[in-house]
């Protein structure tokens, strides 16, 4: 089958919070130059995002808030986040290219389907939360393989199994460590449960995969300290803001004083739907996504000495977060 375009649309959430402020640009850390085809802005119909082109090797410039990061860290912030939540992939791991996408390829390969997703296709695909519905749209624009059941409810189970042998060749690569930590990840999370602060990570992805990448690359006396929730715990998946309101719900705190670290515009959107505070670290898929509403924009959190935030940053933004 060859390689298809895919063109969405996806619906938007506004945010149920009754604090408001105005905001004029995100706070922007760059080091390195990233790069791949511009997402269409029609995805996020009636939302504005801002265009940070990545400069290369230039000095890290912040403005939200006249907040200055040089390496952002406020040691003077007394003000700590109730939650730090985190998506999974592309903020965890970097593992849309190279993981998941190869590990669809792989079943598919292995069902015989004649079907292979490629970079750009599968960066058009990311666009939809969760891997099964990913298939699901695919499949109904570019048509079903042969091998497929024809009626609807068979066509579900067809689908839940793809995505079930999917979801063991991802955590194969997973136990393997054939996919490491993002840079400063672990730092931040031992900052946070040091400091009584809940972590949680709140993900479209399979529970299963996002427990692997949690317990596998955080190793077992962090992951018994962090809370998930994942796949279909929510009927709804990202932009709307459902998993972010499990999370704050169930860890009982309010969503005003949670911080979450995203990596992809439909992340952000459910997170500030939520009334929640949004880091974004661009991954390889996402670094052109326009991120206007972040609270800060980052290439990724940094471990020292090249570390671009910590958890004192992330107490700041909570001071400033309803700051005209």
């Amino acid at each position: 089958m060859a390689s298809t375009t895919i063109s969405l649309s996806l619906p938007t959430f506004s945010s149920s919070s009754t604090n408001s402020f105005t905001q004029t640009k995100p706070s922007v850390c760059s080091h390195h130059q990233l790069s791949r085809k511009s997402l269409p802005s029609s995805l996020f119909t009636s939302t504005t995002f801002l265009y940070n082109k990545t400069p290369t090797r230039t000095k890290q410039v912040c403005t939200s808030f006249k907040i200055k990061c040089s390496a952002a860290s406020s040691s003077s912030s007394s003000t700590l986040p109730a939650a730090l939540l985190f998506d999974c992939d592309g903020v965890l791991v970097d593992t849309e290219k190279d993981g998941h996408r190869i590990s669809f390829n792989d079943t598919f390969k292995e069902k015989e389907l004649g079907v292979t997703w490629d970079v750009d296709l599968y960066g058009e695909l990311l666009k939809i939360g969760g891997g099964k519905e990913r298939m699901t749209a695919y499949f109904n624009k570019t048509g079903w393989p042969d091998k497929a059941p024809k009626t609807e409810e068979e066509r579900k189970e067809f689908i839940a199994s793809l995505h079930k042998r999917k979801t063991e060749l991802f955590m194969a690569l997973i136990e393997n460590r054939l996919l490491p930590l993002r840079p400063g990840v672990a730092k931040l999370v031992d900052q946070a449960l040091e400091k009584g602060v809940k972590v949680a990570v709140c993900s479209t992805s399979n529970e299963k995969a996002v427990s692997a990448v949690v317990s596998c690359l955080l190793g077992p006396e962090r992951a018994e300290k962090i809370k998930i929730f994942a796949g279909d715990v929510v009927p709804r998946k990202k932009p709307d803001p459902a998993i972010y309101t499990l999370a704050a719900n169930t860890l009982g705190v309010d969503p005003s004083s949670c911080v979450v670290v995203e990596d992809s515009a439909i992340g952000l959107a459910a997170a500030k739907a939520a009334g929640m505070t949004c880091i974004v670290t661009k991954s390889s898929y996402t670094a052109d996504e326009d991120f206007l509403n972040a609270d800060a924009v980052f290439d990724c959190i940094g471990d020292p000495p090249e570390e671009q935030f910590d958890l004192a940053f992330c107490g700041s933004l909570l001071e400033k977060q309803y700051v005209s």
